[in-house]
C-alpha cells in the first residue's frame, strides 16, 4: 500500500505525514498547480487530496481563485485518479460547504447552503466528484469542522494568544457549543478509509465526539498555562453596542468574529463512527490540551 498526498506542506498534510510514518504507511507527496502536467504512478493505491485555498478571513482573495484551486484543481486530480490504478480517493472538503452559521446540528442530510466563495467552491468540487464517481473505485468526501493540532495557526491560536496576554475574556455571558476536530482523529479516519475496503463511499461529516463551549475552551487554555483566567460577563447589549462600532470601522471586534467566538456550531459524527466501527483515539478535551501545549512550546 502506497498513498499519494496533495497539499502535504499544509497543516493537515504535515501532521498526516508524521502520522503515516508512525504507523508505517508508505506515501509520496505531490505539489501541483492548476494546469500542471502530472500522472499517478502505478504503485499508488490511494490519493488523499488536501490541497486547496483556505478561507481568507480578510476577504482579500479573488472569488475566482477559490474556484480555480478548490474546484478546478480537484477536477484535474480526480481525472488522473480515474485513469490510474489507484482505488481510493479521499477529498478533504469542509463543513463550510454546508452551512456558515447553522441554527441546528448539521449532518449528512442537512441541505447545503454555503454563502461564502470558499464554501461554494468546496461544494462545487463535491458535486463534481459525486457526479463522476466510478463504481469500481472508492470515493470519500470528508467534511471536517475546525481542525486543530500542532502547527495550527487558525482561530484557536488567535484565542490562545489573547488569553496568554492575561486579558480577561469578555464574552462569558454568551452560552454556546462548538464542535472541534483533533488532527489526530482526522489522520486516524483517513488511515481507516484507506485500509478498510468494506466502508461505503460517500460524504461524511467529521468531528470529535463532544462539543464544548468557548468559555470552557478558555478555561482549558488557562489550565495549560497553569493560570487562573478571568472570564467577564459583560452585558450583551453593551457587547452588541461595541460590535456595531467594529463593523463600521473594520475593527477586530466585529459581528463576524463575535459569531465565531460565541455562536454555536455542532457537527454530528454518527455516520463516520458507524462506518468505521471504532472509537476515535483522542477525546475532545485531550485533543485541545495537546494543541494548546504545542502553542506553549512556541514563542508567542
Amino acid at each position: 500500500m502506497k498513498v499519494l498526498i496533495t497539499g502535504a506542506s499544509g497543516f493537515i498534510g504535515i501532521n498526516l505525514q508524521e502520522y503515516f510514518i508512525r504507523h508505517c504507511v508508505q506515501f509520496e507527496t505531490l505539489s501541483i498547480r492548476l494546469g500542471d502536467e502530472f500522472s499517478i504512478n502505478d504503485d499508488i493505491t490511494a490519493v488523499i487530496h488536501l490541497a486547496g485555498k483556505a478561507h481568507d478571513l480578510n476577504n482579500a482573495v479573488d472569488e475566482n481563485e477559490y474556484y480555480r484551486v478548490n474546484t478546478d484543481l480537484t477536477k484535474e486530480i480526480y481525472l488522473e485518479f480515474c485513469k490510474s490504478k489507484a482505488k481510493v480517493f479521499i477529498y478533504i472538503s469542509s463543513v463550510k460547504a454546508v452551512e456558515d452559521n447553522p441554527s441546528n446540528i448539521i449532518d449528512e442530510k442537512t441541505l447545503p447552503r454555503p454563502k461564502t466563495p470558499y464554501g461554494k467552491s468546496k461544494l462545487a468540487a463535491e458535486e463534481y466528484l459525486a457526479k463522476n464517481r466510478i463504481s469500481d473505485k472508492s470515493l470519500f468526501i470528508l467534511r471536517p469542522c475546525m481542525v486543530h493540532g500542532p502547527n495550527n495557526k487558525g482561530n484557536l491560536n488567535v484565542l490562545y494568544k489573547f488569553v496568554n496576554k492575561g486579558i480577561p475574556y469578555p464574552f462569558g455571558c454568551f452560552s454556546n457549543l462548538r464542535s472541534y476536530l483533533s488532527v489526530d482523529n482526522l489522520c486516524f479516519i483517513i488511515k481507516e478509509l484507506i485500509i478498510n475496503d468494506k466502508i461505503s463511499s460517500g460524504i461524511y461529516m467529521v468531528s470529535d465526539d463532544d462539543e464544548i463551549s468557548t468559555n470552557d475552551v478558555v478555561k482549558l487554555i488557562g489550565e495549560t498555562l497553569n493560570r487562573n483566567i478571568k472570564i467577564l460577563n459583560l452585558p450583551k447589549f453593551f457587547v452588541f453596542f461595541l460590535v456595531r462600532f467594529g463593523d463600521l470601522f473594520s475593527l477586530q471586534l466585529n459581528s463576524v468574529n463575535l459569531q465565531k467566538l460565541t455562536g454555536s456550531y455542532i457537527v454530528s459524527n454518527e455516520k463516520i463512527k458507524a462506518a468505521l466501527g471504532k472509537q476515535f483515539p483522542v477525546n475532545t478535551k485531550t485533543g485541545l490540551i495537546k494543541t494548546f501545549e504545542s502553542f506553549l512550546k512556541i514563542k508567542q
